[in-house]
C-alpha cells in the first residue's frame, strides 16, 4: 500500500503543480496585457478595458495564492508515514470507497482502482478524521466501516 500512497501523493502533487503553473501563466499574461493596454491608452485611467484587465489580474493573483496554499499543504504530507488513526496523508479503505486524505482533487484512478483525494477539512475528511481500522461512522445517512488505514 505504500506504493499506492506514493502514487496518490504524486498525483496530488502533479495536480497542484499544474494549478500553480496555470495560475502563474495567467498572472504573467494579464500583466503583459495590462502593460500593452497602458501604452495604448496613455493616461486614460478610467478606461473600461483597463479596469477589466485589473480585475482579471486580481482574480488570477487569488488563484495563484490558492494554488500556492495547496502546494504548501502538500509539503506537510509524508507519503512514507503510517498512523493507525486517520489524518493528513492517510490512505483509507472504507466500505463506501477508498480515500486519500490530502487535498481536494477528487477522483484518481490507479491500476483500475478508484480513490478519492479529499481534504481533511472537507465534510467527509472531518467525519473520517481520528478514526481507525474497525471503527464505524455515518455520513449523510450512510454507514461507513473503516476496513484499513495506511
Amino acid at each position: 500500500m505504500q506504493k499506492i500512497k506514493q502514487k496518490l501523493y504524486n498525483a496530488c502533487a502533479a495536480y497542484v503543480s499544474q494549478r500553480v503553473e496555470t495560475a502563474n501563466n495567467a498572472v504573467v499574461d494579464a500583466q503583459a496585457s495590462a502593460n500593452s493596454e497602458e501604452k495604448s491608452t496613455a493616461g486614460d485611467k478610467h478606461d473600461t478595458a483597463r479596469a477589466m484587465m485589473q480585475l482579471a489580474a486580481e482574480q488570477n493573483a487569488k488563484h495563484l495564492a490558492a494554488a500556492k496554499k495547496l502546494n504548501h499543504g502538500m509539503t506537510l504530507i509524508d507519503p512514507e508515514s503510517s498512523n493507525p488513526k486517520i489524518g493528513l496523508g492517510s490512505l483509507v479503505i472504507a466500505s463506501n470507497g477508498n480515500f486519500y486524505i490530502a487535498i481536494s482533487v477528487g477522483k484518481i484512478e490507479l491500476d483500475g482502482t478508484l480513490y478519492f483525494a479529499i481534504s481533511p477539512s472537507s465534510p467527509m475528511g472531518q467525519i473520517l478524521g481520528g478514526l481507525k481500522k474497525g471503527d464505524e461512522t455515518e455520513f449523510n445517512g450512510m454507514k461507513i466501516a473503516i476496513k484499513e488505514v495506511f
